[in-house]
């Protein structure tokens, strides 16, 4: 049995494998939850809080690069880049060597409040993975990754695309 903030108990077979999946799928359900109540704390959609933790990780990024992301427009990504500069959480900078050019950085802090409810979850999981047996760890980890390419590649075969994570 498992005990899940929104859903109550979670009944699973003692089989190990069943309950890694239940597991999963428990962690991915509490992961949107958390990531829902962030932006509606925080005033901003789905697509915003991408755009935000993308930039997060890579400070200066180029609009091209955020739109290849986001998988968006062009003309998405500048609505979506203006708004968030309007709102003060991102600035552009212009490339020193071509002022056609533009980078996008971070005025917000995600690692301070309230914008570090965007990553608190995450930041809780990674915590807690710390604690793990290396080996387990490492097994969890080869699992996940065979399991998404398998996903990848299925996904590229049907549609002609590649999975990608965001």
């Amino acid at each position: 049995m498992y005990e899940t903030a929104e859903e109550g108990t979670l009944d699973v077979e003692s089989d190990g494998s069943s309950r890694l999946i239940a597991a999963l799928a428990t962690y991915l359900q509490c992961r949107t939850i958390s990531l829902a109540a962030a932006r509606k704390q925080l005033g901003i959609n789905e697509m915003d809080a991408k755009a935000i933790l993308f930039v997060a990780d890579n400070p200066g990024a180029r609009p091209s690069q955020l739109k290849d992301h986001l998988r968006v427009t062009a003309a998405g990504v500048t609505t979506l880049v203006e708004r968030l500069v309007q709102r003060g959480i991102f600035r552009r900078e212009f490339d020193q060597n071509d002022r056609r050019v533009n980078h996008i950085h971070l005025v917000i802090d995600v690692t301070a409040e309230p914008w570090s409810l965007l990553t608190e979850f995450d930041d809780d999981c990674q915590t807690a993975a710390s604690g793990l047996d290396q080996d387990v760890a490492t097994q969890l980890a080869a699992f996940l990754e065979t399991t998404l390419a398998n996903r990848r590649t299925l996904a590229a075969d049907r549609t002609g695309s590649e999975l990608r994570t965001v």
